[in-house]
C-alpha cells in the first residue's frame, strides 16, 4: 500500500525493467542495435506507470510500453508495443496503441538490411488505426566507445483508418538516425529521429539523457516529440509531446 500510495504522487514517474543497448521510445520506429555487439542472445525491456489524483479533481494515467529483442551472429529479431491512457474526472480523453515487429540482417561490420511493421490505434487524434511498414538499407556509422550512430533509410507503405470512417493508402519514404554520446563514465545522452515521408508526412525524435546510479539502476530523462504535417480534421493540432523521467532497473 506504501508503494501504490508513493506512485500517486508521481504522475511523471516510472519504474522501468532493461536488460540491454536500445534505449530509445518505441515512437522513434528504428531497427533494432548491431547483433555483432551484442553482449548476450536476448535484450528485453518493460516500462511501466500509473498516476491517480483524487479530491476536486480526479485524473488517471496509465501507461506500459516493452521491446523484446533476440540476437544472433548476424540477426535481431524485436517485437516491440505500448499502452497509453488518460482521463479527467471520468472521461477518457487520450488514448494511444502501437505493436510492431522489426528485423535487422548484418552484411558487415558497418552495412545491413532491415524490415519492419507498425501498427498504433490514437482515436484522440483522429486514427482508428494506422498501419506502416518499410524495408531497406542502413549504416552503422559509429559503434564506440564514445559514440554510437546508425542511419536507416527506404521505401514503405502506410494505411490509415480515421475516426470519422474514411481511409487512405500512401506509399511513403523512410528515414532515420539513432546517436548516443558517452558524457562521463556515467552519463549518456541519447537522441533519436525519423521521418516517414508521404502526403502526411510523421516526424518523431526523442532527446534524453541517461544517468547510471550503479550497476542495477539508472535515471532516464526523455522529452519525445510527434509532428505530423496533415492531422485528421477531428484532430488538428499537428504536434504532440511528452516529457517523462524514468528509473531503470538493469536485469542481470
Amino acid at each position: 500500500m506504501k508503494v501504490l500510495t508513493l506512485l500517486r504522487g508521481l504522475p511523471l514517474f516510472s519504474l522501468s525493467f532493461f536488460s540491454a543497448g536500445a534505449m530509445a521510445s518505441v515512437d522513434i520506429f528504428t531497427v533494432p542495435d548491431d547483433p555483432s555487439t551484442a553482449k548476450s542472445d536476448f535484450a528485453g525491456n518493460v516500462q511501466g506507470s500509473y498516476a491517480h489524483q483524487g479530491g476536486n479533481s480526479r485524473t488517471s494515467t496509465i501507461s506500459a510500453d516493452s521491446t523484446l529483442t533476440w540476437f544472433d551472429k548476424a540477426n535481431a529479431y524485436s517485437l516491440w508495443g505500448e499502452a497509453y491512457n488518460y482521463s479527467s474526472d471520468d472521461t477518457r480523453s487520450s488514448e494511444k496503441y502501437q505493436a510492431g515487429l522489426r528485423l535487422r540482417h548484418n552484411l558487415d561490420g558497418k552495412n545491413f538490411l532491415f524490415g519492419q511493421s507498425g501498427w498504433s490505434g490514437d482515436r484522440f487524434n483522429g486514427y482508428r488505426g494506422r498501419y506502416t511498414t518499410v524495408a531497406g538499407y542502413g549504416r552503422q556509422i559509429f559503434s564506440g566507445p564514445l559514440h554510437t550512430l546508425r542511419a536507416e533509410v527506404g521505401p514503405g507503405v502506410r494505411h490509415d483508418e480515421f475516426t470519422d470512417g474514411s481511409g487512405t493508402t500512401n506509399a511513403l519514404a523512410y528515414t532515420a538516425l539513432s546517436y548516443s554520446y558517452k558524457l562521463t563514465d556515467a552519463a549518456y545522452f541519447i537522441q533519436g529521429v525519423s521521418v516517414l515521408a508521404s502526403r502526411d508526412s510523421t516526424l518523431n525524435s526523442e532527446t534524453g539523457i541517461r544517468i547510471d546510479l550503479n550497476k542495477r539502476f539508472a535515471l532516464k530523462v526523455t522529452y519525445n516529440y510527434t509532428h505530423n504535417s496533415k492531422p485528421p480534421s477531428t484532430a488538428p493540432d499537428k504536434t504532440d509531446t511528452k516529457t517523462q523521467v524514468s528509473i531503470v532497473y538493469n536485469i542481470p
